[in-house]
């Protein structure tokens, strides 16, 4: 068990080298040379650091705009955390060790039900399979289960959901990238479907389906079709307006010996620095692991795919991700106030699932629906990823994790399907 943890703890955990290590297995089932596994193995790693390294950027500059937001405007109520919670399961609840083997159960489960399904999907999002398993271990541990069956049946719907989820995003995917080599590994994708289906309905149709992608603009305003410039041309005047409305007493706190207004300024440049590096990344690690990954489809798995985080679509629809990015945000502000007028709790706009989840949401409503499409569609799928966290706070509050909820609507979709259904049949039996 010990040698079992290490691994899961130590390697599994980390999703870089379990990347690497999969890109490895595909070059040797390959029979390519010992170079070509060493130089592959290695540039897949770096090309998902790289990533992961832009998301980091991206983050510590989204935290700080959570800081000054929920200060500017003196909002009160529950950021949605799944960290959190899994934090509390493991340290209050003791259920460190089950999540770290539903984890693993739902590789496992993963593997087997793509060898012996149509669904050929292997999901290597590591972090989103963690989330995964911390919510089903929670919501099954709650359902009266414990140790093996509290494993197996966790890993089960975490497997099925691996597999599902990239299958569902699959022809959207496909349309997206003009390929079938790579899926969507991302436990949004609940929320990508409903915004494409939205966009469908109310988007541009026919010659009138015009992409935010083909926008042609003034010659003077050409410099905007730049992904970059034009996220500066957007991000800047968010930040500062509001560590302005946050008030230099509060933003200085922050900004240490630079001006509040010029730390917020620097920190919205250097959100497009982290989409910079993070779309590097991205580049970097698909020429190495769909090439390393056919070994693996060839013998373990024929014919599967890699399913990938949602970083990988940004570089297909640029445009379209800043513009999911601004309408998911509006339409979760606009959720915030209008759902505790019916009774349910007051969710703030999470901005890390609004530039991840809202930029890839406004891939799916762009393709669907072109431009009238996707911005309709974000401001919908905003409320709509704000309303599913707050149908889950009554549950949490009596499970004893008080004024928490979790993103990611896949797993609060699975959390759903644990309380209101899987939860009673267990109980019932």
């Amino acid at each position: 068990m010990g040698v079992v943890n290490f691994i899961i703890e130590n390697i599994l955990t980390q999703a870089s080298v379990t990347i690497a290590l999969i890109a490895m297995l595909g070059l040797i089932l390959q029979k390519k040379s010992t170079g070509q596994v060493i130089s592959g193995s290695l540039k897949t790693m770096l090309g998902f650091m790289v990533l992961s390294a832009g998301s980091s950027i991206i983050v510590g500059s989204l935290i700080y705009f959570g800081h000054i937001f929920t200060e500017g405007f003196h909002m009160q109520g529950i950021i949605p955390s799944i960290e959190a919670i899994n934090g509390q399961a493991m340290n209050e609840l003791g259920l460190g060790r089950d999540i770290a083997l539903t984890f693993l159960a739902i590789f496992v489960f993963n593997i087997i039900i793509a060898r012996f399904t149509k669904w050929k999907y292997i999901f290597l999002t590591g972090q989103a399979i963690l989330w995964m398993a911390t919510m089903t271990t929670v919501f099954g541990y709650f359902a009266g289960l414990r140790g093996l069956a509290l494993i197996l049946v966790g890993g089960f719907i975490g497997g099925v959901f691996a597999v599902a989820m990239p299958a569902i995003a699959q022809p959207f995917v496909r349309k997206i990238t003009g390929m079938d080599d790579i899926a969507l590994g991302h436990f949004c994708t609940v929320g990508y479907v409903f915004e494409a289906g939205v966009a469908k309905l109310v988007g541009g149709k026919g010659e009138k389906k015009k992409s935010v992608e083909d926008l042609k603009l003034p010659a003077q305003f050409e410099f905007l079709q730049d992904t970059y410039l034009s996220l500066m041309v957007v991000m800047t005047p968010l930040y500062i307006i509001t560590a302005a409305f946050a008030g230099e007493e509060f933003a200085s706190t922050l900004s240490g010996n630079t001006h509040y207004l010029m730390f917020a300024f620097l920190q919205s440049i250097q959100f497009v620095v982290g989409v910079y590096v993070l779309l590097a990344g991205v580049r970097l690690l698909l020429g190495e692991i769909v090439p390393a990954f056919r070994g693996i489809a060839m013998r373990l798995v024929p014919n599967a795919k890699p399913a990938l985080d949602c970083p990988v679509l940004f570089p297909f629809s640029p445009n379209a991700v800043i513009v999911g990015f601004i309408t998911t945000t509006i339409g979760s502000i606009i959720a915030m106030f209008v759902l505790p007028v019916f009774g349910l709790a007051m969710i703030l706009p999470g901005m890390l699932t609004a530039f991840f989840a809202g930029g890839t949401a406004g891939i799916f409503g762009n393709l669907t629906g072109g431009i009238r499409g996707a911005i309709i569609g974000g401001i919908v799928h905003g409320f709509f990823i704000t309303l599913l966290p707050a149908l889950l706070v009554t549950t949490f509050n009596s499970m004893g994790f008080v004024n928490a909820t979790a993103t990611d609507v896949d797993t609060v979709t699975a959390a759903l399907l644990y309380a209101w259904l899987i939860g009673p049949l267990l109980k019932a039996f």
